[in-house]
């Protein structure tokens, strides 16, 4: 009998790991290629993994809640046929362990603890709180005893710690002893730092008998680390101008029946703004980059992420690959199959990467401007608000008078690292300027 190992897909050109949600076999289960073996969760979309062969499932390297690397072997199933070097799994116990280490990320965070790391008792899962073996490793490595590691706060589930909660923690600690002794000669009330000082400030909440307890969920303890690490990382800016969509609006009206006949596709608003903005990132391509550490990289791609709201209130944001090279027609169809399978769960893990830029429609619920928080790590996203019908004046080459128009805010946030006030308001009156200038008499 043979043995074949079961190895993490690639999930997407940016997805680097994965964590295991659930086991759907057992060791012993016999399993046939393409069914569905686990199930495993990236920041946003749940997937599950199929076997690519027939066999019997022999072993789990893996436990639920473990952080799996793209590549990494997480299951060993026992085939028909003859064992050889492509096949067969490694029989050292080391397998397990390995696969979670990442000594280069840890290792150059703290060089400080190395001397400790040898004299520290192995850590172990403790009471209510359990340690996967990546975390076991990295407390291993950084010299962190079982004391330090039960006072980490864990942001996973059910209050796990993670990788970037150790990363964190490790990052703080081993920037402490550098400085805690030059404070203690300089003053006799050494100022805490601020990281130090916004952890002691953050009381306990306490709950009465009165309240009720909600248990975040999983994609909604992600979004909130996402966006604390967002606001902490980029330097947010706001630019804000109203655009007179009265074109569109009327031009839609009398094409939309048109094109559902035609297209099997609903005409909204949405394809429309993607479109303007898409040639807006042409125009101003320095919107459509990243930071990172001090270098800037340019995008090639023009690729709109589109927030989405679920049913159960969290956001996701699927993302339309080169956008800009897509007509009316490619968009709006683009546009609906993404925001489809978005409320029905069904989006893949490469449907939600490589985005360059973010929309976000905040009118959907009413609101007629938002300041919305940058998707890292692009440096803008741009909120639609809700389109008004309003009275405004009306120039024209006769004069001025009033008119009944429809216009629309557009909140326009930027990173003020890399982005100043003239790029991020010249960009948000290309939008308006390409929204206003709608061909009412245009094809679809």
């Amino acid at each position: 009998m043979a043995k074949f190992e079961l190895k993490l897909p690639k999930m997407g050109e940016s997805v680097a790991e994965a964590t295991i949600t659930s086991w759907l076999k057992d060791v012993g289960d016999t399993i046939e290629a393409d069914e569905a073996v686990l199930e495993i969760a990236t920041d946003k979309v749940d997937s599950e993994v199929p076997s690519e062969v027939d066999g019997v499932l022999v072993e789990k390297l893996f436990d639920v809640d473990d952080v799996v690397q793209v590549g990494q072997t997480i299951a060993v199933i026992e085939i028909e046929g003859e064992a050889s070097a492509a096949t067969t799994a490694p029989q050292a116990e080391p397998v397990k362990h390995d696969a979670n280490e990442e000594p280069v990320a840890v290792a150059e965070v703290s060089k400080t603890v190395v001397a400790a790391k040898d004299t520290v008792a192995p850590v172990i899962s403790s009471g209510d709180r359990f340690y996967s073996p990546l975390v076991k490793n990295m407390a291993k490595q950084e010299g962190i005893s079982q004391e330090e590691l039960d006072a980490i706060p864990g942001t996973g589930k059910d209050g796990r710690v993670t990788k970037n909660d150790m990363l964190s923690y490790i990052e703080n600690r081993s920037s402490q002893p550098a400085s805690a002794p030059k404070q203690t000669e300089t003053t006799s009330t050494p100022a805490p730092s601020k990281p130090a000082q916004a952890k002691q400030e953050s009381a306990p909440v306490v709950a009465t008998g009165d309240d009720e307890i909600i248990e975040m969920t999983r994609m909604g303890k992600l979004i909130a680390h996402h966006m604390v690490e967002s606001v902490q990382t980029s330097a947010h800016v706001q630019s804000f101008i109203e655009a007179d969509v009265t074109k569109i609006w009327n031009w839609r009206k009398k094409v939309k029946d048109e094109f559902l006949k035609r297209e099997g596709e609903n005409l909204t608003f949405t394809p429309i703004f993607m479109e303007a903005v898409a040639k807006a990132l042409r125009d101003f391509p320095m919107m459509n980059i990243s930071v990172q550490g001090d270098s800037i990289i340019k995008k090639k791609h023009i690729n709109l992420g589109m927030a989405a709201a679920l049913p159960d209130g969290n956001l996701i944001v699927p993302v339309i690959k080169d956008a800009d090279q897509l007509n009316l027609v490619g968009m709006t169809k683009k546009v609906n199959d993404l925001a489809n399978r978005a409320r029905n769960n069904a989006l893949k893990p490469d449907d939600i990467q490589g985005g360059t830029y973010t929309v976000t429609n905040v009118g959907t619920f009413g609101s007629i401007m938002g300041t919305p928080i940058i998707n890292q790590p692009q440096v803008g996203i741009l909120a639609l608000g809700a389109i008004r019908k309003v009275p405004a004046v009306v120039e024209t080459a006769e004069g001025d008078f009033i008119g009944i128009r429809y216009r629309m805010f557009m909140s326009h946030s930027y990173d003020h690292r890399v982005v100043n006030g003239a790029l991020g308001g010249q960009f948000v009156k290309a939008v308006k300027d390409y929204l206003e200038a709608w061909d009412s008499d245009r094809e679809i």
